[in-house]
C-alpha cells in the first residue's frame, strides 16, 4: 500500500528541504530566524546557557559569526559582536559598560548621532564631559572618581583631529576607566587601537568594511568577557545584524586592503590639489605634513585613509560648490567605492548646537570629502570645475 501523500500546504512547506552534501566555497547565507534543536535535552541546554550553539538569529547566526570572527582577527581582539548599524554598536557597547551614576569623558568632535546619544545619557543619570581629547592634559583634568569610560574617534569626524590612543589609554587605565574607540575612518588595515591600549573598538560597518554603500551594519570588538556581556545587552535591545547584511559586509572585507590602499593614494592626490587651490582656505588631511598632528598620525597609523576635510573661503559658496559637482555624490555617508561629499554643519552635525559646533572647529565653511576609488584625475577634474563656479 502506497504511503498517503501529504497535503498541498504540507508539501509546499517541507518538499525539497533535505540537507545537501555540497560544500560551498563562498560562505552561505543562513537566512533563518530560529534553529532546530537536536532533541529536547539539547534545546534545554542551549536555552539554559549550559551549552553554546545556535538558537535564534537575534543572538547568534552562522553567517554573522563569520563576520564577527573576521573583524576580531583583523582588529586583534578576542571576540566581536555584530549589530544592525554603527549606532546600534555604539549604543550596545556604551550600555554594557555604563550605568546611572557613572561619569563618561567624550571627545567633543564626534559623529552627530553619537554626540546626541551621549547628550541624552544625562537623563538616565550618567554624567558626560565633552573635552578636546587631542590634548592629554584636558583628559587628565576631566577624570573624576566615578569616571568609567573615555570615548573618542581618531581621526575625529569631521575635523580629522587625532587623539593619542596610547597616552589616553594609559591615563584611563591608571584611574580604572575603559577606553572605547570608533575606528570607522581608519579600519583595522590602517589603525589597530587594541594594540595601543584601547579596550573596545567600534565600527560603522556600513562604511569601509562593507565599502559598497549597499548595507547598514555595526560591530564591536574586545575581550571575550566584554563581548559576552555586550551580546546579552544587545540581545535584549534587539539590534541584531541580518544574515544577508552580514554576508554583504564579509564579502566586502575580502577586498578591504586593496580598497584602502586606493582610497589612501587617491585622497593624497586630491588633498595636494586642494591645498594648492586659491579658493580653498585650508585642507585637513593627516597625510599632509602641515597637519598639526602629522607625527602622531605616522606613529599610530600605517596609512592616512580616504577622508579629507577642507574649508572653502566663504561659507555662502559652499552650496554653490556642492551643487556644481557632477562625479562626486552629495550624501551623508562615507567609505564607499564612489566619492561622497557633504556639509557637516547642515547635515551630519546639524544636531550639534551652532555655538558648540563652531567652538569644536566644525565651521560653516567646512566640507567633508570621502575620496572614492575612481581615477584620481577624474575626481580632481570634478572638484576643479565645481570650484570654478564660485
Amino acid at each position: 500500500m502506497e504511503p498517503k501523500k501529504a497535503g498541498f500546504s504540507t508539501r509546499a512547506i517541507h518538499a525539497g528541504e533535505k540537507k545537501t552534501e555540497a560544500v560551498p566555497v563562498a560562505a552561505p547565507i543562513y537566512q533563518t530566524a530560529p534553529f532546530k534543536f537536536k532533541n529536547a535535552a539539547h534545546g534545554g541546554r542551549l536555552m539554559g546557557g549550559k551549552e553554546e550553539g545556535y538558537v535564534y538569529s537575534r543572538g547568534l547566526n552562522p553567517t554573522t559569526e563569520i563576520f564577527e570572527k573576521k573583524i576580531a582577527d583583523l582588529e586583534g581582539g578576542e571576540a566581536a559582536l555584530a549589530q544592525a548599524s554603527g549606532m546600534a554598536a555604539v549604543s550596545a557597547a556604551v550600555f554594557t559598560e555604563v550605568s546611572s551614576g557613572d561619569h563618561v569623558i567624550v571627545e567633543e568632535v564626534i559623529y552627530g548621532s553619537t554626540y546626541d546619544l551621549f547628550v541624552n545619557l544625562k537623563k538616565f543619570g550618567v554624567e558626560v564631559s565633552f573635552v578636546d581629547t587631542s590634548d592629554i592634559g584636558n583628559v587628565e583634568k576631566a577624570f573624576r572618581k566615578n569616571t568609567k569610560l573615555v570615548f573618542f574617534e581618531t581621526p575625529a569626524n569631521p575635523t580629522m583631529k587625532l587623539t593619542d590612543i596610547k597616552a589616553v589609554s594609559e591615563a584611563a587605565h591608571d584611574r580604572g576607566a575603559k577606553v572605547f574607540i570608533d575606528n570607522t575612518f581608519m579600519t583595522p588595515y590602517f589603525q589597530q587601537p587594541l594594540s595601543l591600549g584601547a579596550d573596545v573598538v567600534i565600527h560603522s560597518a556600513t562604511k569601509y568594511l562593507n565599502g559598497h554603500g549597499d548595507t547598514i551594519g555595526g560591530v564591536i570588538t574586545g575581550t571575550s568577557e566584554f563581548i559576552k556581556r555586550a551580546r546579552h545587552t544587545a540581545k535584549n535591545i534587539g539590534g541584531a545584524l541580518s544574515p544577508f547584511n552580514s554576508w554583504l559586509i564579509t564579502r566586502g572585507m575580502k577586498t578591504l586592503a586593496v580598497r584602502m590602499d586606493r582610497h589612501d593614494s587617491n585622497a593624497m592626490a586630491v588633498a595636494k590639489f586642494l591645498q594648492e587651490h586659491e579658493k580653498i582656505a585650508k585642507v585637513i588631511y593627516p597625510g599632509l605634513e602641515n597637519h598639526p598632528q602629522y607625527d602622531l598620525a605616522r606613529k599610530q597609523m600605517c596609512g592616512f585613509g580616504g577622508m579629507i576635510a577642507f574649508l572653502i573661503e566663504d561659507a555662502k559658496d559652499v552650496p554653490v560648490f556642492l551643487d556644481s559637482l557632477k562625479l562626486c555624490t552629495l550624501t551623508i555617508s562615507l567609505g564607499d567605492v564612489e566619492t561622497l561629499i557633504q556639509h557637516p554643519a547642515t547635515m551630519t552635525h546639524s544636531v550639534v548646537p551652532r555655538e558648540n559646533r563652531l567652538r569644536y572647529g566644525i565651521a560653516d565653511e567646512l566640507v567633508r570629502l570621502s575620496v572614492g576609488l575612481e581615477d584620481a584625475g577624474d575626481i580632481i577634474s570634478d572638484m576643479e570645475q565645481a570650484l570654478d563656479n564660485i
